[in-house]
């Protein structure tokens, strides 16, 4: 029996091997190992799972291939721009395929829900205005408690999550971005929005920019990676995030007074230099409490005269806690 042929037969009994373990049982070197799992890959029998030094390979599952229905041209570019998820496995999929993906779990009709996708996206779409930005102060304006006003002007790039079907592009690659401390989906995003960014800068006169600073400590934050990505060449206003002796993350608190007191009592501005038009950017807009907060700060000291707050992602709904964020 040939090498390779023993390696599926251990794959198929066992499930997950690691190339430790195969040299054991197959009793060759870990070089020719090596090799033979290289050639099974580029085959696609089997597939890596991991990354080193806790790396394993299984055997692909082969589905049945269904006919896909045809679609035109247009529904399939709209798919390609809006529609993406992440299976179980940490795929990213795009368009037709992750619908397709995503009907066939849901046991839905692929031609119909593309069809019920599209329209409810383009009800979404319409709140966008014409630099592809969704004004959000009047949501901050309309929350019961929010009593003093710190921006001139709210703004997110997309909502997080749509009607029935859950997050939107933007709001999955923000999720597993943040929760998974991932570098290639955060470079994703800001590849993705950054040129939006940049023309609210040039033509709104913005002469300076915060980025919010975290509220829970993980090794990879998103807003430190999106400051270096986005590469904004303008003065960074500081904005310092006090540490209490235990942390409470805005996500964790579902009313808005304790929102607003956390965000209050939590961070604080160093008396600079002042500007005419800070940007500050934040990864999401729940409450709106914590950009506003910041905003009412920098206005006492007079460092700023006018301010705008940007989120990557926002909710549809008045108060509405992003709390997977």
């Amino acid at each position: 029996m040939k090498t390779k042929d023993k390696i599926l037969r251990i794959l198929k009994k066992r499930g997950q091997v690691s190339i430790h373990e195969l040299c054991e049982l197959l009793g060759a070197s870990r070089q020719y190992v090596h090799r033979m799992i290289s050639e099974l890959e580029e085959e696609k029998v089997i597939q890596k799972l991991g990354k080193a030094p806790l790396v394993y390979y299984s055997l692909i599952q082969i589905e049945q291939e269904k006919e896909t229905p045809i679609i035109s041209y247009e529904k399939e570019q709209f798919l390609n721009q809006h529609f993406l998820l992440i299976d179980p496995l940490g795929n990213c999929l795009e368009g037709l395929k992750a619908m397709n993906y995503w009907c066939e779990k849901q046991q839905l009709q692929l031609t119909k829900t593309i069809d019920e996708y599209i329209e409810t996206r383009k009800k979404y779409l319409d709140y966008f205005n014409g630099n592809g930005m969704i004004d959000g102060l009047s949501k901050l304006t309309n929350t019961a408690g929010i009593d003093q006003i710190g921006v001139d002007a709210l703004y997110y790039l997309d909502f997080y999550a749509i009607e029935r079907f859950g997050k939107t592009h933007l709001g999955t690659l923000m999720h597993y971005a943040k929760q998974g401390q991932n570098k290639l989906l955060m470079k994703r995003i800001a590849d993705e929005i950054k040129q939006r960014i940049y023309n609210y800068i040039n033509e709104q006169k913005v002469d300076a920019v915060v980025f919010v600073p975290p509220t829970i400590s993980r090794k990879i934050q998103i807003m430190t990676e999106l400051e270096k990505l986005l590469k904004i060449n303008l003065p960074q206003v500081k904005v310092n995030k006090i540490k209490t002796p235990i942390i409470i993350p805005q996500k964790a608190l579902s009313k808005i007074f304790e929102r607003l007191a956390n965000a209050r009592n939590t961070f604080v501005v160093p008396q600079q230099k002042s500007y005419n038009h800070i940007l500050i950017i934040d990864d999401a807009v729940g409450s709106g409490a914590t950009i506003n907060e910041i905003a009412i700060k920098l206005k006492q000291k007079k460092i700023a005269t006018k301010i705008t707050g940007l989120a990557i992602t926002g909710s549809f709904k008045g108060f509405d806690v992003i709390s997977e964020l």
